[in-house]
């Protein structure tokens, strides 16, 4: 077949074909023909050769999502914007107006390798497209904006914690450029950092943010531009005054109402001794699980340290108050010891033995003891039928009137000055601590 319909045919077959096997050219877009994208290496920085390229940054910080003691590290999600010129990308417009791109020109073009110094995790938000844009200028000025969450390392000092104040910053520095390369600075100055005026955290309070730059050094590359984002960090302490403080401050003081108690009454004094040193033992185990496991002493240590010792120090004071009674008891009964084995027994023993009370200046006999709680059973029986006062229903009467007397009698002389010089000390403990840390 030899007719020209023959021939255009096989001839727009041949052309399909060489097509299908040239897939990977592309046709430029409308914009990357206006930008001159196809005419450009724009693997080479701006003025590559030349002097360095000033980029001007400047930082919205949107919120402070988290900050963890344990790990050391802080959360933050900013919008970052860099400015530079690259007059690759200039163009013509009558009307002078910029032009907005999305994320899909950024890997046509050259910009800034910007990362975060000390970062551990970061990502670009990319809900419900990725946040990135892009602005170009007619005179080849460019606007390079991102939405990004940065976790980054801050190097905290726990020494005066929960009194402390942190001192965190997000650092900036470019990758590969170096000061002959690329030149980082604050677009604004010190205005080029702004915050969201309802940024708050749960247990700290932002004393202020403040923007600074500086050179960093690599041994192998050179010397870096840095910028800094400063911010300190204050902490609240009421909660730790509720969680920590004030149940050490109320073990201490429930400590001392041993100092009240009847020497004698072991059970009594013993198991509130070993309650508020359990109490505490758990107060400092729980304020040290949510601390990281730092090599030097906090100011909340002090504290509930010292308090600890307190609370131990009324239980040692107790030990000593039951053996030195005991030391004095065993010289009273041998100085009145008779030669028929007899003993002048006080009225507090003789209480332990008859269950009555029995004034300090009436000694009684061991043998005795017997024939006068039989003598007391059948004055009780009589009583019940005749309703007579009985001696145990006057000693009863005789007790309740003088039950101040008899507890201060029945207290070593220890127990007096412990209730003077266990609040004092505390007292001054406490105004010297909240003094030196406040």
């Amino acid at each position: 077949i030899s007719s020209p319909f023959f021939f255009f045919f096989k001839h727009s077959k041949r052309e399909i074909k060489m097509r299908k096997l040239d897939s990977t050219k592309v046709r430029p877009l409308k914009s990357e023909q206006l930008l001159h994208i196809e005419d450009h290496d724009f693997a080479l920085r701006p003025g590559f050769g030349g002097s360095p390229i000033p980029v001007g940054i400047d930082v919205q910080v949107e919120s402070i999502d988290s900050i963890s003691e344990v790990d050391m590290d802080f959360t933050m999600t900013l919008y970052l914007r860099h400015y530079w010129k690259d007059e690759r990308l200039s163009f013509r417009s009558n009307k002078n107006k910029s032009m907005t791109f999305d994320g899909r020109l950024i890997k046509k073009i050259w910009v800034p390798d910007v990362f975060f110094v000390h970062s551990k995790r970061s990502f670009i938000h990319d809900t419900t497209v990725e946040n990135v844009m892009l602005r170009v200028y007619p005179d080849g000025n460019v606007l390079f904006s991102l939405r990004i969450t940065v976790s980054a390392m801050c190097f905290m000092d726990f020494s005066r914690f929960p009194l402390d104040t942190q001192n965190c910053s997000l650092e900036l520095e470019s990758y590969a450029y170096n000061e002959d390369d690329l030149m980082l600075y604050w677009k604004h100055g010190n205005k080029s950092l702004s915050t969201d005026e309802h940024i708050s955290l749960s247990q700290f309070f932002i004393e202020e943010f403040s923007a600074s730059s500086g050179l960093a050094f690599y041994s192998s590359t050179g010397w870096y531009n840095r910028l800094f984002i400063n911010f300190a960090l204050r902490r609240h302490i009421f909660f730790f005054v509720l969680q920590s403080y004030f149940p050490a401050m109320l073990m201490v003081m429930l400590s001392w109402v041993s100092f009240w108690i009847d020497r004698r009454a072991v059970p009594a004094r013993v198991s509130l001794g070993i309650t508020t040193v359990l109490t505490m033992s758990t107060i400092m185990t729980g304020v040290s699980a949510s601390m990281p496991q730092v090599s030097y002493i906090k100011a909340v240590d002090v504290y509930l340290w010292i308090s600890f010792l307190f609370v131990f120090l009324s239980v040692i004071e107790y030990a000593a108050v039951n053996y030195l009674t005991t030391i004095e008891e065993r010289k009273q009964l041998k100085k009145r010891g008779k030669a028929s084995g007899m003993y002048s027994i006080d009225a507090v023993q003789a209480m332990a033995f008859d269950g009555c009370f029995h004034d300090t200046d009436v000694d009684m006999d061991l043998p005795a003891f017997s024939d006068r709680c039989e003598e007391n059973e059948t004055r009780a029986r009589a009583a019940s039928i005749a309703n007579l006062d009985t001696p145990r229903i006057k000693r009863k009467r005789s007790l309740k009137g003088n039950v101040g007397r008899i507890i201060l009698q029945n207290n070593h002389v220890i127990d007096t000055y412990s209730r003077i010089i266990f609040p004092s000390v505390y007292i001054v403990f406490n105004f010297f601590y909240w003094g030196l840390y406040l």
